[in-house]
């Protein structure tokens, strides 16, 4: 039987690492019973030295060239980016007749509804393991999963870089500033981190599992989506006081109203298995009917887990293995709207600083009052020793029974404008899951 051979467009941290694999180890994939082969390659520096020899392999400056070359029989795309030339040469690929295989997020979140009808009318695959938690298997657990049970709920940390920060603040006492410069040193952070701290990153992966697990097409767009930056060391320190980690998370949930799809920091309490996930590591809980609950950790990123995961993907090409590219085939993918974030319900942590003032706290029960908001707790805590009189006694923590968040932030903006009030209130959601 003649070997698979593979085109792999891109070769950066993770491409370099599994051209490597591909060449140098491949008695990983014989020992697995398949036979493949690197015949052509394309990146943007043809110069750069990628610690293998590649003088027998076939350059290609054009990726999308490589993408319909008669010899390629698996298009591997790791250029990354939603469009341009990645989009532009795995549609090419599958047009082509070509297995594709990718660990690109932001094509899939964006176009995969549209490159899975795609793939399916061709006959070929288009696989994505890397795409969504590295080296976690969670795309083949979800697929398999929803092919016999109803998935109620898919939540997680899904980037490990939001997660080492967070892990930075509680465990170092870092603030925020001082914890994305730790993770940009460790290579964890990119430069620019936006749309890893922004949550970009996390929904994008989520709007895959979206796909995948419950067979819903979600723009983007339409995903709610906050960031960490405005997490504060004090909110860090004040969770744990209350027996919660912070963390990054995303949720994708059936709910009697409809869908929820949504990546934010919350609360969780300090028990739980996410709250317990440390560093770059990602975690993913998958409730179904009637499969139960499964819980999957281990890294996120990185170029050895994400290379294993591509591996993964070819191999299952040279198994044959056959099926729809998502839960069921992509013509029966739903455009759904899930719900907006004013229309979800959580608990809800409000940081506030305000004046040492008579009717100061009374003013701010009144406020959530007359928006409806039940108190579960408030509170003065004290920061530690570091901190000065006048901001312990200044630091009020609110923490409300379920409630919708758009009746929380109205509640929040009308505190923010009374005059007791100093500086800009801290609404983090408490994410209770199983309660």
């Amino acid at each position: 039987m003649a070997a698979l051979r593979i085109g792999i467009a891109g070769l950066g941290v993770v491409g370099g690492a599994l051209l490597r694999l591909l060449l140098l180890d491949s008695r990983r994939f014989s020992d697995a019973g398949v036979d493949v082969k690197v015949t052509a390659i394309s990146a943007r520096n043809r110069k750069r030295d990628r610690g293998v020899d590649i003088s027998a392999v076939t350059w290609f400056d054009d990726p999308v060239a490589l993408a319909r070359s008669d010899d390629i029989d698996v298009f591997v795309e790791l250029m990354g980016g939603a469009d341009g030339p990645a989009h532009a040469a795995v549609a090419a690929a599958i047009a082509a007749g070509k297995h594709v295989v990718t660990a690109n997020k932001a094509m899939l979140a964006e176009h995969g509804a549209e490159l899975a009808r795609a793939a399916e009318e061709e006959g070929v695959s288009l696989l994505f393991e890397a795409a969504v938690a590295g080296g976690v298997p969670v795309i083949r657990a979800v697929r398999s999963g929803a092919a016999v049970s109803r998935i109620d709920e898919i939540a997680g940390v899904l980037n490990g870089t939001c997660n080492y920060i967070l892990t930075e603040m509680a465990e170092q006492g870092l603030d925020y500033a001082e914890a994305l410069e730790a993770a940009q040193r460790l290579g964890y952070a990119e430069a620019d981190p936006t749309f890893d701290v922004g949550g970009i990153d996390a929904a994008h992966k989520l709007v895959v599992l979206g796909m995948v697990g419950f067979g819903v097409d979600t723009p983007l767009s339409d995903v709610a989506v906050e960031g960490i930056e405005r997490i504060g060391r004090e909110d860090v320190r004040f969770a744990e006081m209350l027996g919660y980690e912070i963390r990054l998370i995303a949720i994708g949930r059936r709910v009697e109203a409809g869908l929820e799809m949504r990546v934010h920091p919350a609360l969780v309490r300090a028990d739980h298995p996410i709250a317990q996930t440390r560093g770059a590591d990602n975690i993913v809980l998958i409730k179904s009917v009637p499969g139960g609950d499964l819980t999957l950790i281990g890294p996120g990123a990185g170029p050895g887990p994400t290379a294993a995961a591509v591996s993964a993907d070819i191999i299952s090409v040279a198994r044959g293995v056959k099926g729809p590219v998502m839960r069921a085939p992509a013509r029966t993918l739903e455009r759904v709207r899930p719900l907006g974030p004013d229309e979800q319900l959580s608990r809800c942590y409000l940081r506030l600083t305000l004046a040492d003032a008579p009717g100061a706290i009374a003013g701010v029960a009144q406020a959530l009052a007359d928006h409806g908001i039940s108190i579960d707790s408030l509170i003065q805590p004290s920061v530690g020793e570091h901190a000065s009189e006048a901001d312990v006694a200044a630091s009020v923590i609110v923490t409300t029974h379920v409630a919708p968040v758009g009746a929380v932030r109205a509640a929040v903006d009308a505190i923010a404008a009374r005059a007791f009030c100093r500086g800009a209130p801290r609404l983090i959601r408490i994410e209770d899951f199983g309660d």
